[in-house]
């Protein structure tokens, strides 16, 4: 698969403790978004942050947080994005799940001969 131009983002972010049918969430959408074929997919642990509720999640060691934030990121074209999109609110039952264009420039090693 060769994606380049117009594109779409996928963003989820979550809490690292947050779970889906005893694994973690972000394990698990990992693994949904490949079987659905998604062109690539990468998390994140956010070192600090807080959502909707305020809740300052941060890894200083004073503070020390078991449930840090993690960003989980999906790029494809629109149309795969599209597909995936309601999976993901099925899995997701607190965060945030958004969707934006990018532009990709280069997708994984060029071919030599």
């Amino acid at each position: 698969m060769d994606i380049k131009g117009k594109c779409k983002i996928l963003k989820i972010y979550i809490g690292e403790d947050s779970m889906y049918k005893k694994h973690n969430l972000y394990h698990a959408i990992v693994f949904k978004l490949k079987e659905l074929g998604i062109a690539g997919v990468t998390v994140t642990r956010g070192i600090e942050g807080y959502g909707k509720g305020k809740r300052l999640r941060t890894m200083r060691i004073l503070d020390l947080s078991s449930s840090l934030p993690i960003i989980v990121e999906a790029i494809d074209v629109q149309e795969c994005i599209e597909k995936a999109i309601p999976a993901m609110e099925e899995m997701v039952n607190e965060g945030l799940i958004m969707v934006t264009d990018v532009d990709v420039i280069k997708y994984g090693r060029e071919q030599t001969n």
